[in-house]
């Protein structure tokens, strides 16, 4: 007898609104293994916030399955699927101290107080707020009221946790610190992450996978570093970091990143074997550790190179250079789409 597929998997999802174009999410399946963390990256309207929001019942589908466990949830109510989850307005009860927000989902629950006092402290501590017991929403930072729906998310144990763009309403250095510690309480708790965003970074930075949504389906999925070595579409390649896109030869496009390029201010410096490409200089930009130079192709195409700190002073604008990279540093797509001059 097969054993149940264990985690979350969908079977060709759909969404449909009444008067709109097309689906807001079309015939979508994947599996989140048990224990994976799991980001759907797209840009706004793309559909990934409405597949989220369908996995936690807060939007009925228009076909397909959801499925926890090979146990099919598409019709439970939200409560009864035992997923945590976090949005990005924090959504803490304003007139509930931080240990009673907390304890909410337990006390629902109609857990032992002795239970529900033990994992309050247990996940506080986790998040750092275990001196902030008795203060209210109002006395916290954003930072800290994020921490506290995390907390809360997490007390109860739930099967999965869904995070809805959690850290975008926080400033960088929030937002970088948040991201290490969503990262750490995955690590410590073993459970399944799903994590919805539209910063590519954000996305790189925390993901077991990624899922690239577009136009209502799934662009391409797979782990950071393929998307971000081997983008199979264009739109991939330009939706997640920069690229060089380059028309070498009809029907495709040639992708290399800013990284693995090098500038020359002539072909003589070249290795042999290497690809190349002239170029002028658009702009340079000092970032501290690195610098940015700023492209335009012969054809009109706009590209980027990173060099390291102290290396860029030779490079003004309007200067001409010759691009050149290692072939196995390339990845071709279908040239779907004309990049704007």
């Amino acid at each position: 007898m097969t054993e149940p597929m264990t985690g979350i998997a969908t079977t060709r999802v759909t969404k449909s609104y009444p008067g709109s174009e097309r689906p807001a999410v079309h015939d979508v399946s994947l599996h989140i293994a048990d224990g994976e963390f799991m980001t759907f990256l797209g840009p706004s309207g793309s559909g990934k916030t409405t597949m989220l929001s369908m996995i936690a019942g807060f939007t009925p589908l228009s076909a397909g399955s959801i499925t926890v466990d090979g146990r099919e949830i598409s019709r439970l109510r939200p409560h009864r699927r035992e997923l945590g989850v976090v949005f990005q307005q924090y959504a803490l009860f304003p007139h509930l101290s931080v240990e009673r927000n907390v304890a909410f989902g337990l006390a629902q629950r109609k857990r032992p107080k002795a239970e529900i006092d033990r994992r309050v402290g247990e996940v506080l501590e986790m998040v750092g707020l275990s001196g902030m017991r008795e203060r209210f929403p109002r006395q916290l930072s954003g930072g800290q009221q994020q921490r506290v729906a995390l907390a809360r998310a997490v007390a109860y144990e739930p099967r999965a946790l869904l995070l809805d763009e959690p850290l975008a309403a926080l400033d960088k250095r929030l937002r970088d610190q948040l991201q290490r510690e969503i990262a750490h309480m995955h690590r410590e708790l073993g459970m399944t992450f799903l994590f919805v965003t539209h910063d590519q970074q954000e996305a790189l930075t925390l993901s077991d996978r990624i899922a690239v949504f577009n136009e209502g389906r799934i662009e391409q999925l797979g782990t950071p570093a393929e998307l971000y070595e081997r983008p199979r579409t264009l739109f991939v390649a330009q939706f997640l970091g920069e690229s060089n896109a380059l028309r070498l030869r009809p029907g495709e496009v040639t992708i290399v990143r800013p990284e693995r390029v090098t500038l020359h201010t002539g072909d003589e410096s070249v290795a042999a074997g290497q690809q190349r490409r002239t170029a002028t200089v658009t702009d340079v930009v000092y970032v501290g550790d690195h610098s940015r130079i700023w492209l335009r192709y012969a054809d009109g195409a706009r590209g980027c190179a990173v060099l390291g700190a102290g290396t860029a002073h030779e490079y003004r604008p309007g200067s001409e250079v010759v691009v050149a990279w290692r072939p196995e540093h390339e990845a071709v797509v279908p040239d779907t789409e004309r990049s704007p001059a």
